[in-house]
């Protein structure tokens, strides 16, 4: 099936093929996997045989939040897998220096948490992404994030996992283009980094560093970040899986840097 959204311009939301299964390996799960596992959470609170309604029905609060500051790739991500738009605007610090701020627009997609689950429903039809709890997600009981079935789209999960977590930025010092991956959690850093050592270009990774905010990150090498980015966001607008604020800001770095390598 497909969903049609928006109007013309790179920052339509258009023509977005979305599988039956929200689990199956495509290009369109693997993208919003890739963002709930960067900027995202799976829960799964529910409450099962010690609070009943009086008609019998048990209440679940299993739910997936993600969030972005691109609004159509939060439309897009909606698209994908249903759920509510909310639009604020945060400051948060930044990652690799907590003493600076900044706030922006963030677009925050909520899914489940409120439904509630029958003895005699159908556990096929019932519940998170009609998944009985968030365990039937890629998510194990430890919380680690499972993308075996999106080996095959490994591009776009890199893109949701850097638009999730990840920063571009033209480093004027250099003259070159900066890719890195920020996240609380590090072992899903170890995890991208496997991912982008087996990607078809050539990208080294460093090695995992602690942040001043008290989390992890790692960055592309300087000499590999443009082959990698323009990779990973290459004819990305056929599929329509892509921020178009963040391409923006990786063809702004690039050309800086042409510009700096021609002084």
């Amino acid at each position: 099936m497909s969903e049609s959204l928006g109007s013309d311009g790179e920052d339509a939301v258009h023509e977005i093929e979305v599988p039956a299964d929200p689990l199956a390996g495509h290009p369109a799960t693997a993208y919003f996997w890739g963002h709930v596992a960067g900027s995202g959470d799976v829960v799964d609170s529910a409450v099962r045989n010690e609070v009943r309604t009086a008609d019998g029905t048990r209440r679940s609060r299993a739910r997936i939040e993600v969030v972005t500051n691109d609004e159509t790739s939060a439309r897009v991500l909606a698209a994908v897998a249903g759920g509510d738009l909310e639009h604020d605007t945060a400051s948060r610090e930044y990652a690799h220096d907590a003493s600076i701020t900044r706030t922006e627009d963030e677009y925050t997609l909520s899914i489940g948490g409120d439904g509630t689950e029958g003895d005699d429903a159908d556990d096929g039809d019932t519940g998170l992404l009609e998944r009985s709890g968030a365990l039937g997600l890629p998510v194990d009981s430890r919380g680690n994030y499972r993308f075996g079935a999106f080996s095959s789209h490994d591009r776009e999960l890199l893109r949701g996992l850097l638009e999730g977590c990840g920063t571009i930025c033209f480093k004027s010092a250099s003259g070159t283009v900066g890719i890195s991956f920020v996240h609380d959690d590090r072992d899903l850093l170890g995890l991208t980094q496997e991912l982008i050592e087996d990607c078809p270009v050539d990208a080294a990774v460093g090695e995992l560093s602690a942040t001043s905010s008290g989390g992890y990150w790692f960055g592309i090498d300087d000499a590999d970040a443009p082959a990698f980015g323009t990779w990973l966001y290459e004819d990305c607008e056929e599929a329509g899986l892509y921020a178009p604020s963040r391409r923006r800001k990786l063809e702004r770095s690039l050309e800086q840097a042409e510009a700096y390598d021609e002084q």
